[in-house]
């Protein structure tokens, strides 16, 4: 499911977080299924329930995921993600095809590599 890297620099939250917005993003997690409670998610990663309850918030901030009282915590459509997510990964995505290019990748690179991704997504 999520693996932690106590070596990587970022935030074990910040781990927790990508770890579940790409199972999310692979449909490994579908749209309105119930995630771990932030306390059984906790036990079996071995680490402070704190630390689940920030990475839900963050992805609820990014709206990936909502939360019902008393329910527990859910999987969003993805058409739900907000659009400054959005504009956050473009600016992102801008930065990074910039500097590829200026290291001299070709444009048709980029852009195969973005069909390759879409085809994935489609099957």
């Amino acid at each position: 499911m999520i693996q932690l890297n106590y070596r990587d620099s970022r935030p074990i939250y910040e781990q927790v977080r990508d770890g579940l917005r790409q199972l999310l993003m692979s449909g490994a997690i579908l749209p309105g299924e119930k995630l771990p409670s932030v306390r059984a998610l906790a036990s079996s990663l071995t680490i402070n329930p704190n630390t689940i309850q920030r990475a839900y918030e963050a992805l609820e901030n990014e709206g990936y995921v909502y939360t019902q009282i008393g329910k527990g915590t859910f999987a969003a459509e993805l058409s739900d993600v907000n659009l400054e997510r959005r504009q956050e990964l473009l600016v992102q995505f801008d930065q990074t095809a910039s500097e590829l290019l200026f290291l001299g990748t070709p444009a048709e690179t980029l852009i195969q590599r973005l069909r390759e991704m879409e085809e994935k997504r489609n099957d």
